[in-house]
C-alpha cells in the first residue's frame, strides 16, 4: 500500500499515532449501526474503515482525491467502486443513489463546505441517513495547517439545517483514560506554543505552517509515546464515547437524513 502517512492522517502502524488511530476509528464503528443498502464513503483515505462499511453494504462505493491510492484499495477490495476525485462536487455519481453516505474527518480539508453537504443531499435517497464527523474547535489545541476551518457544534448544525431536514448533533469523546492523554498532550502543545510571542501560528498561511507543524506533531507524539508509552498503547477505540451533548466533545458527530 502506498504509504502517505503525515501526523493529519494517523497510521495504525505507527505507535504514536495510536491513539488518534483509535479516535479516527470508532466513528466507523459507530457507522456500522447505520449501514443499510447502497453505500458511499466521501474520504476514504487509505481505507481504515472500509472493510468494517463492506461487511453489511448491499453494495459500497468510496472516493478520494489520492489516485495511486484509491488504484490499490480497488485491488485490495475489488467488490467494491473506487474513485479518485477532487470533491466537492462529486462528479459521476447520480442523484438519490445511496442509502447510506459517511465522511469523517473530511468537511474541516473543504473550501466550499456549503456545497459538500449539498453534494451528501443530493445523491444521497429520500429516507438515507449520512454521518459525517469533523473536530471540535473548542478542543483543538492549535491552528491545524491542514484544515480550511473548525467548526463549533451549532456551526455545523446551523449550516446543515440549510440542506437537510433532519439534523442531529452528537458528540465522540474519551473516558478518563483518552483524557489523560488528551491532558498530557495539551501540556506538552503548550509548552511549545508559549514561544510563539507573536501569535504566528494564526497570521501566517498555512502553507508556510505545515511543515514545521508537523515536524513538532510528530516529535511531540513520540515524545508522549517514550514518556508513558502505556497511556499511547493502551488506548482503544472503546475508550471514545458517543455523547448527546457535543460542546466538550473530542469530535462533532453529524447525523443528518434527507
Amino acid at each position: 500500500m502506498a504509504k502517505v502517512y503525515t501526523t493529519e492522517i494517523a497510521s495504525e502502524q505507527i505507535a504514536s499515532d495510536n491513539p488518534i488511530h483509535q479516535r479516527l476509528f470508532k466513528a466507523y464503528v459507530v457507522a456500522e449501526d447505520y449501514v443499510s443498502g447502497d453505500v458511499l464513503e466521501v474520504g476514504c483515505g487509505e481505507g481504515r474503515g472500509v472493510e468494517t462499511l463492506m461487511k453489511k453494504a448491499k453494495s459500497f462505493t468510496a472516493v478520494d482525491k489520492i489516485k495511486p491510492v484509491i488504484d490499490e484499495l480497488q485491488q485490495r477490495f475489488p467488490a467494491g467502486k473506487f474513485m479518485s476525485m477532487n470533491i466537492p462536487p462529486l462528479s459521476g455519481l447520480n442523484d438519490n443513489t445511496f442509502d447510506s453516505i459517511f465522511s469523517f474527518q473530511v468537511i474541516e480539508h473543504i473550501q466550499n463546505d456549503f456545497l459538500y453537504l449539498k453534494e451528501i443531499h443530493r445523491v444521497l435517497k429520500p429516507g438515507g441517513v449520512a454521518l459525517i464527523t469533523t473536530p471540535n474547535r473548542k478542543m483543538s489545541l492549535s491552528r491545524n495547517p491542514w484544515h480550511i476551518r473548525e467548526y463549533l457544534p451549532q456551526e455545523l448544525a446551523d449550516l446543515a439545517k440549510r440542506i437537510f431536514p433532519s439534523v442531529e448533533m452528537k458528540g465522540i469523546t474519551g473516558n478518563n483514560k483518552v483524557m489523560s492523554y488528551y491532558q498530557e498532550n495539551k501540556k506538552s502543545v503548550e509548552k511549545i506554543t508559549r514561544f510563539d510571542i507573536f501569535n504566528l501560528q494564526y497570521r501566517l498561511p498555512a502553507s508556510i505552517l505545515r511543515i514545521p507543524y508537523e515536524i513538532l506533531n510528530r516529535y511531540n507524539r513520540n515524545k508522549l509515546q517514550s514518556g508513558d508509552n502505556k497511556l499511547v498503547s493502551d488506548i482503544h477505540h472503546s475508550d471514545y464515547i458517543v455523547v448527546d451533548d457535543a460542546k466538550d466533545a473530542l469530535d462533532l458527530l453529524l447525523i443528518v437524513r434527507k
